[in-house]
């Protein structure tokens, strides 16, 4: 008999092992979504579940427009069906609404035990607050007749909120503490909140408030190159390994007119800082409207004057290239041509002028046409100017554009003067035009005319008698005139 028994749980143990070998052929991870329509009062979840294998590590949950994490739960279980064993173990991060809407999941990754697992995301419908109505108590208070939902949803007695510490900050943030005059700088005025941040919180009236922020931050004595922000974006960043998500509220890069310093004060917003329930329940108010103002910290960048130079109170300041166009290198004299000066860099575009152009006998260059590109990307101001000349060469010979086309700039990178200056050559070939006095110009009506007149020389010494007999005909007739006035 006892041989038997110990036969028997020799083999229940063997047929045991045996099953946690098939455990390992079927290994599944799974990513679930919570429903598509809750109230505001509800919560939305996501759940990683791992079957027949043990959690060893995930990456971070997404960020969802419209929520803020409440934090995650895990949870195990085990299954034994005809002798064979399954378990799965899952994870859930908790998503609390902030408002009413209709808000987006997009699709996103996780890695979860070294494996990519995908998840298309879904569309999310934010609704009023849930009401449940609840079956009366026992009125003997009776442990089995009481409604076993209560402790989990709560009652309608009124809650006690309580205020839990923040871990978010504002800040104005510059890309450079010091700079020379007209060298460029980005300041960025962000709100930071951690990734363990669990204190509720929302923008409130941003519009409003950022026109009078605005007007403290932006300094009088500096040109100003606005990124201007329209949507407010979450963007995660490290600070002192930790995670933060960064949201921007203002964004531009400032050129310094003189050395005065440039001093950005102290900056508040107010945000919705909601208090939370002591005790929440799954339906009813767990959270209540209140008001926090976060200070920025003043800010100062300093400004240095360009080092000696000529030129440094007209030059431009950037790190800048050339780049230049000709119709054709082999022209003929008399004949037209065009040709391109284009700067392109990082730098105050809109202060760039055009280039020195040297005039002698050998061309004639007109004024150009000025075309310019801004763009504002990644905290950078870059661009391009264009200047199109067009010419036309008088003499003939071999010309060197350097000779006549010059843009001298400072370049803080390397605290250096420099110009950018023409790396063509251009040969001429033709008659001179330098001696001709008479230009192709338009000299009016009168000189149309000359062409088709006599050009027969005549002897005005003939006409002399005629002038003289006209003459002593008017003064016979003024004569008789006066004669006959005295008579009557």
């Amino acid at each position: 008999m006892e041989q038997n028994l110990t036969f028997k749980g020799l083999t229940m143990l063997m047929a045991f092992f045996l099953s946690l070998g098939a455990i390992a052929q079927d290994k599944k991870i799974e990513i679930e979504l919570g429903p598509d329509e809750i109230g505001e009062n509800q919560a939305f979840t996501i759940t990683v579940s791992i079957h027949n294998d043990r959690l060893k590590g995930y990456n971070e949950f997404p960020d969802i427009d419209g929520f803020i994490k409440r934090g995650t739960s895990s949870s195990s279980r085990t299954n034994i069906v005809n002798g064979q064993i399954s378990s799965t173990q899952s994870i859930t991060m908790t998503y609390a609404p902030t408002k009413q809407g209709t808000f987006k999941l997009y699709p996103f990754k996780m890695v979860v035990n070294g494996k990519s697992v995908s998840s298309p995301g879904q569309t999310i419908k934010v609704g009023p607050p849930v009401q449940v109505s609840r079956r009366r108590q026992d009125p003997f208070n009776n442990f089995f007749n009481r409604d076993p939902f209560d402790d989990f949803f709560g009652r309608n007695e009124p809650s006690e909120f309580v205020d839990i510490k923040e871990d978010a900050f504002l800040a104005l943030t510059t890309s450079k503490d010091e700079v020379y005059v007209g060298e460029g700088f980005t300041a960025t005025l962000s709100f930071y909140v951690s990734a363990s941040n669990r204190a509720p919180l929302q923008f409130y009236e941003l519009g409003k408030q950022l026109s009078g922020i605005l007007k403290d931050v932006r300094p009088g004595n500096c040109w100003e190159e606005n990124f201007n922000i329209e949507n407010i974006n979450d963007e995660t960043v490290i600070i002192n390994n930790k995670r933060y998500s960064q949201y921007k509220l203002y964004q531009g890069t400032f050129y310094p007119l003189n050395t005065e310093a440039i001093k950005f004060p102290s900056v508040g917003l107010k945000m919705i800082k909601y208090k939370v329930a002591k005790n929440p329940s799954f339906f009813g108010q767990n959270r209540k409207e209140d008001f926090k103002t976060f200070n920025s910290k003043p800010r100062t960048v300093r400004v240095r004057e360009l080092p000696p130079h000529p030129l440094k109170d007209v030059v431009a300041v950037g790190d800048y290239r050339l780049d230049e166009k000709i119709t054709n290198p082999k022209l003929l004299t008399g004949n037209s041509f065009s040709y391109e000066f284009n700067i392109y860099g990082e730098g105050n575009i809109s202060a760039i002028n055009k280039p020195n152009v040297k005039e002698d006998k050998n061309f004639d260059f007109y004024d150009p046409n000025i075309t310019q590109n801004i763009n504002r990307k990644n905290s950078r101001v870059t661009g391009a100017k264009s200047f199109k000349y067009y010419g036309i060469p008088n003499e003939p010979g071999t010309y060197r554009l350097k000779d006549y086309f010059q843009w001298p700039f400072f370049n803080p990178k390397t605290r250096a003067y420099d110009t950018l200056a023409s790396e063509l050559v251009i040969k001429i070939s033709g008659e001179s035009k330098k001696n001709q006095s008479i230009r192709s110009t338009d000299l009016g009506s009168f000189y149309d005319r000359i062409e088709f007149q006599d050009n027969t020389l005549t002897n005005v010494g003939g006409f002399e008698w005629i002038k003289i007999s006209a003459n002593i005909f008017i003064l016979t007739m003024l004569v008789l005139t006066a004669a006959i006035i005295f008579k009557k």
